[in-house]
């Protein structure tokens, strides 16, 4: 059976035809996966666009079954990554009846510990209400009869319930090998079972943070690999600078003085006054937040660096701070091999402290990159003077290992950012792409798939981001008859974007459309703060004409939550931001118009993308063509991509930004989105509708 040709599985009589009901043939499909074979047996990399309903999932599992060897798949995300390894590989598998075995790896957190959970049992003052109580019970429950111990298998608990991280590691806080439950531990056994299959699932953060860890000597977290391929691949520049970087809060400054002076009292009560160590080190925390007060009259209650309102000030509270910090790990240091708690305290202190670190150097001023508040992430840090012993289980190893991560950054972006209650700070790389190309091992074939990678025809911003210059590269169109399917819709006369009436013009031209649509819509904003005044402007032109339609709106639960509703309403409408730009699939007539508020380019005050655009002005080019329209389009494709997801599906994509049509860079916007038909005329866009329900 494996010995066909790639193109004799996709045939009308081939296995998956014989193997699934409704199958159809695609030639984009059979020539994708033809060039994902080519790119295996040569152990290149490809970076394949692959336009909606060409079946990409199948083009890449079918020549990673024949000849990928060891194969490793990332998915953008774990909704993905569970429909992958729960449908689509099953399916293919059994159609090609091919004898590999297959495992689903994701990161720590979704695994239940049974060292943290029998903590837990025992402290009745750590649960905060019945409904924990509950929880735990249930936790408790499939703990002892699951055999993965995956948190996504009990429905019953919220994916977003606080009890999860008490009841799960964090590399800080595992015991590792010194654990009393090592041997049930549902970690070790996916990490085994993905060592010994043929084919593993993860997803993009999964992978990144395998990245890191290989960087600081930690190798046993994903297994060798002859083939790595990267679903929903666009995703991985943006996921790769937030692994990149790091952060630290004062949360989690706050949690490791009171963890310090549990492990300390419980286990060393004579060694030192743990309890002083621990309020010393909050106090320091509390003197930054202090310290950063004036940046609640920031735009965006932020400022890098170099733009921090009273510097000395910042200066002295965090040199402060890492004193407090260093003092605590370096008492726990002393104490360590008392108990695991003490190794797993101690540890969350060195990795604060080499955070800290990239805070404090370089200082202001002096070198090139500092005046557009960068810093070098490439200072050692010094580790704690306390050493437990030889591994990374060591304060000192663990810096150290740190340290040599941090080295390969290069320029980094740094900024404080100031909650309600809470202040944190970062540091991104401004590029990937030196740190994420050389993860690429030699004879290792990489295959990056999405339906949105390339800008007009041309893959250099993405490779680019990534450092694959040399990647081979290839676009495969839809099948879908988008002419027919959908419409277009740019209205005149609209305000310009950032005018106060915007917003407002935007819902009186789409009512019309919601009145002629018969499904439900999609109303997609470039910001949270847009997606509260479209959503009360929404409710108040329904209460106007009378309309009774369900409104949902970002915020009023989860994700998947929202978009169950949305399947099971009459004429629902949807307002949402950026996590509903992509990744939702809402076919037929379920979804008949998407509306986009405003071209998505990204907000200028972010400060990883303000760096870059210094860069890039930096260095003689030219930041909107380069960088910021190339993300535009990207991001407005995936935007559009919601509408039409299989060939039985119609309806109209509203954009209300007239830029789209009237400014010259438009033209490279608008062709960069599937093929639709496009009008500017309300009266088109009704007959379309009318058309369309006869």
């Amino acid at each position: 059976m494996l010995d066909l040709d790639i193109s004799e599985f996709f045939a009308e009589d081939g296995p998956l035809a014989s193997a699934m009901p409704g199958y159809k043939p695609r030639p984009s499909q059979v020539e994708l996966a033809q060039a994902i074979g080519q790119a295996i047996s040569d152990r290149a990399t490809l970076v394949a666009e692959a336009g909606t309903g060409i079946g990409k999932t199948w083009a890449y599992l079918v020549p990673a079954f024949i000849q990928g060897g060891k194969v490793l798949i990332s998915t953008g995300t774990r909704t993905l990554q569970d429909q992958l390894f729960s449908r689509d590989l099953p399916r293919v598998r059994a159609a090609l009846a091919a004898p590999v075995t297959a495992a689903l790896l994701k990161g720590r957190g979704n695994y239940v510990c049974h060292y943290h959970l029998d903590r837990l049992q025992g402290d009745d003052r750590a649960l905060k209400s019945r409904s924990e109580i509950q929880q735990l019970r249930q936790i408790q429950v499939f703990a002892g009869i699951s055999k993965t111990g995956d948190r996504g298998d009990l429905a019953q608990v919220p994916e977003d319930a606080d009890i999860w991280q008490r009841v799960t590691s964090t590399r800080e806080n595992c015991l590792g090998q010194e654990c009393p439950r090592i041997r049930d531990c549902f970690v070790v056994k996916a990490r085994r079972q993905a060592q010994e299959a043929d084919v593993v699932v993860v997803n993009h953060a999964l992978f990144m943070a395998d990245l890191v860890l290989r960087e600081e000597g930690v190798t046993d977290l994903l297994p060798e690999a002859d083939t790595v391929i990267f679903d929903e691949a666009h995703q991985l520049p943006d996921t790769a600078t937030r692994f990149l970087g790091s952060s630290v809060s004062t949360h989690q400054l706050m949690d490791f003085g009171r963890a310090l002076e549990v492990a300390g009292l419980a286990y060393a009560r004579e060694a030192t006054k743990w309890s002083d160590i621990s309020r010393h080190l909050e106090t320091a925390a509390r003197e930054l937040r202090l310290a950063c007060a004036p940046l609640e009259r920031l735009p965006g209650r932020k400022a890098t660096f170099e733009a921090i309102p009273n510097a000395d000030e910042f200066d002295t509270a965090l040199a402060v701070l890492r004193e407090a910090v260093d003092t605590a790990t370096n008492a726990l240091g002393s104490v360590a091999e008392r108990h695991p708690d003490l190794v797993a305290a101690a540890r969350t202190g060195a990795e604060i402290s080499v955070r800290l670190k990239r805070w404090a150097t370089p200082g202001r001023g002096g070198s090139g990159f500092d005046d557009e508040g960068w810093g070098r992430d490439n200072q050692a840090p010094e580790p704690p003077a306390a050493a437990l012993g030889d591994g990374l289980s060591t304060p000192t190893a663990i810096l150290e290992g740190a340290a040599a991560a941090v080295e390969w950054t290069g320029p980094a972006v740094r900024w404080v950012e100031h909650g309600l209650h809470h202040v944190r700070l970062h540091s991104a790389p401004l590029s990937v792409a030196q740190a994420f190309s050389k993860y690429r091992k030699p004879g290792q074939a990489w295959i990056m798939t999405s339906a949105t990678l390339s800008v007009n025809g041309e893959f250099h911003h993405f490779t680019s981001q990534l450092g694959l210059e040399r990647a081979r590269t290839g676009k495969w169109e839809s099948p879908f008859d988008y002419p027919q399917q959908a419409l277009l819709f740019v209205p005149r006369g609209m305000p310009e974007p950032q005018s106060p009436q915007f917003l407002d013009r935007f819902v009186q031209t789409l009512l019309p459309l919601l009145e002629a649509s018969p499904g439900g819509t999609l109303v997609l904003c470039t910001t949270l703060r847009a997606v509260d005044k479209v959503a009360n402007l929404l409710a108040d032109a329904f209460d106007d004409a009378g309309h009774d339609w369900p409104l949902l709106k970002q915020g009023e639960g989860t994700r998947r939550d929202l978009l169950d509703r949305f399947c099971k309403l009459t004429h629902p409408v949807l307002v949402g931001s950026a996590s509903f730009w992509e990744g939702i699939d809402l076919p037929g007539d379920v979804l008949t118009l998407v509306a986009i508020d405003k071209l998505p380019f990204a907000p200028p005050d972010d400060p990883v993308i303000e760096a870059r655009l210094r860069a890039c002005r930096a260095h003689g080019g030219n930041p909107f063509s380069e960088y910021q329209l190339p993300e535009a389009a990207i991001s407005l494709k995936q935007g559009a991509g919601r509408l039409i997801r299989t060939e039985a599906d119609w309806g109209v994509l509203m954009v209300g930004d007239a830029r789209l049509v009237e400014k010259p860079y438009g033209k490279q916007l608008w062709r960069g989105l599937p093929p639709f038909a496009r009008t500017r005329e309300l009266e088109e866009v009704l007959a379309f509708y009318r058309r369309k329900q006869e």
